[in-house]
């Protein structure tokens, strides 16, 4: 959701944290501002709309000065308008606040202010931080007492930095809300985001801030305390990627970009983790590691959700019982001490995937959280932590992470399946595994010969788009849908091939197209669901390595290599990415940041 960068001891300011901004737009935003000390105030810029508005509205009058805050701020209280965007100050101007999250309690505290005489300008939650910081300043008490004060009295989940006229200092507090501190020690400057890219530009020394702590930075100065207000520790740590891993580079979209990237990723995902023998090596987790466990529950949301399901119908297949939960569904009433939860969670900073994550672990489960992000609240809270290694995702429609995210899950599985009891590992590990390496290299393989994008040229004039699978090819199905709904904003829907029966058949008109796919064992039954589409009409796109079977009755073929048909539906997903993205690019959508989305949902 929304999007912090604050910068101190800077020689500009303004131009880094406009370049935090831009590195902070994939979080989705609607409206953006920036407050820099100049010297004899504050100087507050705010707009609704892009960055580049702010930018044009701050040309003829840039503020001068070394600190400063910066935020993207994405509606919740209030539409996004000029007196709604970030940053927002007290009413004598001498407190300025960014803050990401929701204020549960900001109704009464803002009745409370308003009662003693303080004016509020905006609909915000978040214009009560600086009221009530100002409030405490009014009673005596010093900037850091008043700000600790103030975010003691708070209710609900935030990171806020904060800025008092005066001090070239910057404030700052988290909790339940993503917070990191980036280092830059031979200049002695600071930076505080949401997210490790908004400060790449500048240096790859993060800390990463956890909830209950206090940051105040000036020029060559860093102290964390605790509540209590202890100064706490915490590691200065590289982040492994750069400002030139999370560009564009030579192409017109992040979403492009991170499919071609694909092969890549993989590569990181599985390198040392399969043995020349055939199996898995997870030095995470060794052999024994689940032994206790008697059944494996998956929380997740959006991508990472059909990602889970993925690996769930793995572990079915191994004997295990393992089920799949969209996270703000979670219900622990069958948990036990010997439940093993898996979160799942690109960003490490899902709200629906950590609250159900800490009530599993409330519950007596054992918890993993399966995540792509070192460092994040998800990883730091789980009992373990299994890095997908799939490098920055920026574009806000999951790619590359989903295809890391089922061969981590699948790593996974099989060391689950070898340490539970009941579990029963899989006869062709050989083969199995060896085709898994070579997922990169078809995955290459797809991106060079596809024709998605004669595919959608040919669809474009469609009113509805089905995606329909069965066993492990479901969660492909329903993520191909997502994708294509979310960047195109048509009408798209996924389902279980044979439920389409069962109501969804009802849709089905010649202005339909029905995606199909055909990548694993189960293909003459989806052939039959597909026929009764096809029958009322709609146009059948049969996705699958064996064209000649499928030529019969479909319109169209999007081939893919043959392999296993465990992974084949990751080629087959590869496929309607391409789909989704050329279709969306002919229709002049904003593929990178789709209308009401965001990267990272940080709040419930």
């Amino acid at each position: 959701m929304c999007g912090i960068i604050a910068c101190v001891g800077s020689d500009d300011a303004v131009g880094e944290l406009l370049t935090g901004l831009e590195n902070l737009e994939y979080r989705g935003y609607d409206s953006a501002g920036i407050a820099v000390q100049n010297g004899n105030n504050i100087a507050v810029r705010k707009k609704a709309g892009k960055i580049s508005e702010l930018k044009e509205t701050i040309a003829s009058d840039v503020p001068n000065g070394s600190v400063g805050i910066g935020h993207t701020r994405w509606s919740t209280h209030g539409p996004p308008t000029d007196a709604n965007a970030h940053p927002h100050t007290s009413q004598t101007g001498r407190v300025v606040v960014v803050h990401n999250g929701i204020i549960e309690n900001y109704e009464s505290i803002r009745s409370q202010l308003e009662a003693e005489g303080y004016e509020f300008k905006s609909e915000t939650d978040t214009e009560v931080i600086p009221h009530l910081v100002e409030h405490h300043l009014d009673k005596g008490m010093d900037v850091e007492q008043a700000f600790k004060t103030a975010v003691d009295e708070l209710d609900g989940s935030y990171a806020v930095a904060l800025m008092v006229d005066g001090e070239d200092k910057v404030y700052a507090a988290r909790q339940d809300s993503p917070l990191v501190v980036g280092v830059d020690d031979e200049a002695g400057r600071f930076y505080l985001a949401s997210d490790v890219p908004a400060f790449l530009d500048f240096t790859d020394e993060v800390i990463y801030i956890e909830d209950g702590d206090f940051v105040e930075v000036s020029p060559g100065s860093l102290v964390l305390t605790d509540r209590e207000g202890n100064v706490v520790e915490r590691d200065v740590e590289e982040v492994e990627w750069n400002a030139e891993e999370t560009g564009k580079g030579q192409y017109d979209h992040y979403m492009l970009k991170e499919i071609n990237e694909q092969a890549d990723s993989l590569s990181n995902t599985l390198g040392g983790r399969i043995t020349d023998d055939g199996d898995v090596s997870l030095e995470e987790f060794p052999p024994g590691t689940f032994e206790d466990v008697d059944h494996v529950e998956f929380i997740a949301c959006g991508t990472s959700y059909h990602a889970a399901l993925y690996g769930a119908t793995q572990l079915q297949r191994s004997g295990v019982r393992a089920t799949a939960t969209i996270a703000s569904e979670y219900d622990t009433s069958t948990v036990t001490e010997n439940t093993l939860t898996i979160a799942v969670t690109q960003s490490g900073e899902t709200a629906d995937t950590i609250s159900a994550l800490r009530a599993a672990q409330d519950a007596g489960a054992e918890t993993v959280a399966v995540t792509n992000v070192v460092g994040s609240s998800a990883a730091r809270e789980a009992d373990h932590a299994l890095y997908i290694r799939a490098g920055p995702e920026i574009g806000v429609a999951a790619t590359k992470t989903f295809s890391s995210q089922v061969a981590t899950l699948t790593l996974l599985a099989h060391r689950l399946s070898q340490d539970l009891e009941q579990g029963t590992p899989r006869e062709d590990n050989e083969e199995f595994f060896s085709e898994l390496e070579k997922l990169p290299e078809y995955i290459n393989e797809v991106l060079a010969t596809s024709t998605a994008e004669a595919v959608g040229e040919k669809y474009l004039d469609k009113e509805s788009y089905f995606f329909i699978g069965r066993d492990n090819e479901y969660p492909v199905a329903l993520e191909g849908a997502l994708k294509f709904k979310e960047i195109t904003y048509e009408h798209a829907e996924g389902f279980a091939s044979g439920e389409l029966k069962h109501g969804p058949l009802a849709l089905v008109t010649p202005k339909s197209v029905v995606f199909s796919l055909f990548t694993g064992e189960n293909g003459e039954k989806t052939r039959k669901n597909a026929e009764e589409a096809h029958t009322r009409g709609a146009d059948i796109v049969a996705i699958t390595d064996d064209a000649e079977s499928v030529h019969e009755f479909a319109d169209t073929v999007l081939h893919i290599p043959e392999t296993h048909p465990d992974i084949a539906g990751l080629l087959a997903n590869v496929q309607l990415q391409l789909v989704s993205y050329y279709t969306a690019d002919m229709l002049d959508r904003e593929i990178d940041k789709p209308r009401n989305l965001a990267k990272s949902v940080t709040v419930e």
